[in-house]
């Protein structure tokens, strides 16, 4: 590391960093690659979509399947995911890190995408490659494309998401911590969107799965996270005199996890809820999870809904989060329906959620409208539109 900040005062940083990734891979190859699973046959199709590699709750396997399913034999789609926790998303390949880095594995990945796909989605500009071409996807998007197929980018959020402009945007913005984490979402989020405005000015399709991310990239086209309704399905809540809260930070701070545990551990103690923090839950245990639920409150800071809003709302169960007027407004104009989620701030949250509790007639009409919604909006049919209607018209 010592010698690496020494040789960035002499030499040039993209040749430092070609060094660096040469002396990385030659490290690599001296190891053996671990055992791996094949790479997956393809069935013949017009278009053949990969999504990865980030594969971010779920939603990369979601937006493959969702555009088989509208667009039915034209279209056969796979989603590739660096397997990085044990949370259990679906995938249709996938691999840990110790094979993604290593550069034996990386040549026959390319080889085969290239051979495989006429479309890839790529996540969050991580490379599907690892290391081989660049630290981010740039070096993999310029492969692709010069190989003939057709790229696309997706972000989901923290990796486009300029702080600076959260912060002056949203008063209870996580980012007005001026930290190491916001000082390097900084930076990352300019250099991508920096690309993804090129790439769209090239005329290349730039996604993204929150309406609030239009802030960043005003250019791109909104794809829905995609949320299995069946799945999460769950009978009415029983309405008990103590509504059960739960809370499931992904990210604490992102989530403003503090201030409803604060607020909620006050309502606890007047005998007003009984709250429930839900970390670290495996996947295919959330159904369950909650539908042992009233109500779900899923953050408070960032002026927005995602997965686990959606999920909650199909399952039936009163939301409260801080969503804001402009991501509302935009979910009503490109689906005339409004987002069924009941809004609440750090200031009110308390009063909110005792609100509810003590009136569940208001918290059941509003939790009877999550269901619709999300089959209306986040079933995967308007998701797989895009991407169907983009297939399309560029296939060869």
């Amino acid at each position: 590391m010592a010698l690496r900040t020494a040789a960035r005062r002499w030499l040039p940083g993209a040749l430092v960093d070609a060094l660096a990734r040469a002396a990385r891979r030659a490290t690599w190859l001296r190891r053996p690659l671990p055992p791996q699973e094949p790479f997956p046959q393809v069935r013949a199709a017009a278009a053949r979509l990969l999504v990865g590699p980030t594969n971010s709750a779920g939603q990369g396997w979601a937006w493959a399947r969702a555009a088989e399913r509208v667009a039915g034999d034209d279209v056969a789609a796979a989603c590739f995911a660096v397997r990085r926790n044990s949370y259990g998303f679906a995938d249709d390949y996938g691999v840990p890190v110790p094979v993604y880095a290593h550069p034996q594995w990386q040549r026959a990945h390319e080889r085969y995408v290239v051979s495989t796909f006429t479309h890839v989605v790529i996540e969050s500009m991580r490379p599907l490659f690892g290391s081989r071409h660049a630290r981010d996807a740039r070096g993999d998007v310029a492969v692709l494309t010069e190989a003939g197929l057709r790229v696309a980018l997706a972000f989901h959020g923290s990796d486009v998401r300029l702080p600076s402009r959260h912060a002056e945007r949203e008063p209870w913005s996580p980012f007005r911590i001026r930290d190491d984490l916001t000082e390097r979402l900084e930076e990352q989020a300019r250099r991508l969107a920096a690309f993804a405005t090129a790439f769209e000015r090239d005329g290349g399709p730039v996604l993204v799965s929150t309406p609030d991310l239009f802030d960043d990239l005003p250019g791109a086209i909104w794809l829905p996270v995609v949320v299995d309704p069946d799945r999460w399905q769950a009978p009415p809540s029983p309405r008990r005199r103590r509504p059960v809260v739960v809370h499931a930070p992904s990210n604490s701070r992102l989530k403003g996890t503090e201030i409803v545990e604060a607020a909620m551990a006050e309502l606890s103690a007047k005998r007003v809820v009984e709250y429930r923090r839900l970390e670290g839950v495996p996947n295919d245990r959330m159904p369950a999870a909650l539908a042992d639920a009233d109500i779900v409150v899923d953050q408070l800071t960032m002026g927005l809904y995602g997965v686990a809003a959606c999920e909650a709302m199909a399952a039936g169960r009163t939301v409260v989060s801080y969503v804001g007027d402009a991501v509302r407004e935009r979910v009503r104009e490109r689906t005339g329906h409004d987002v069924p989620i009941v809004e609440a701030t750090p200031d009110d949250l308390a009063d909110v959620v005792a609100a509810l509790a003590a009136d569940p007639d208001v918290a059941g009409e509003r939790a009877a409208r999550g269901p619709g919604f999300v089959r209306a909006v986040h079933d995967g049919r308007v998701s797989g539109s895009v991407l169907a209607d983009w297939l399309r018209r560029t296939t060869r």
